[in-house]
């Protein structure tokens, strides 16, 4: 029996598309957690660096107070993340594969406008920073 490469290739795509398609969507319970926990994490850190002007423009906490600095918030995110059954670093991971889902995020805010009001007041372009120059929260 001669297997035809082209078929081949063309069903290995198919259930790569079928089966990995539905591994991107994400589930409205996993959206919900996520997004409700994003929020109160936003608004936790929008208050904690509130009124820090104490470095100045472009200059940055020491590597010790910067230490600090993660210890401090660690604590305060554990317990709001326990709330929804995460870990900071489950919250992390998952949070970016929930959030790429737009539509699903988007149809979860249009049914929770209180939460929406929420969201949308956050300082996304702070938050989205990643890298070395923010945490990404």
């Amino acid at each position: 029996m001669v297997i035809n490469p082209a078929r081949l290739m063309s069903g290995i795509l198919s259930a790569l598309v079928l089966c990995g398609g539905t591994g991107w969507a994400a589930e409205p319970a996993e959206v919900e957690k996520c997004v409700n926990a994003r929020v109160e994490v936003g608004e936790l850190m929008t208050s904690y660096f509130q009124g820090w002007d104490r470095y100045g423009e472009g200059q940055r906490p020491s590597p010790e107070r910067m230490e600090e600095m993660r210890a401090e918030i660690n604590a305060k995110l554990e317990p709001l993340l326990a709330k929804y059954d995460l870990t900071v670093e489950s919250y992390r991971e998952r949070l970016k594969d929930v959030l790429a889902d737009e539509a699903a995020v988007k149809g979860y805010l249009s049914q929770h406008p209180d939460v929406k009001k929420r969201y949308d007041a956050l300082p996304f372009d702070r938050m989205d920073r990643g890298g070395s120059s923010g945490r990404g929260y």
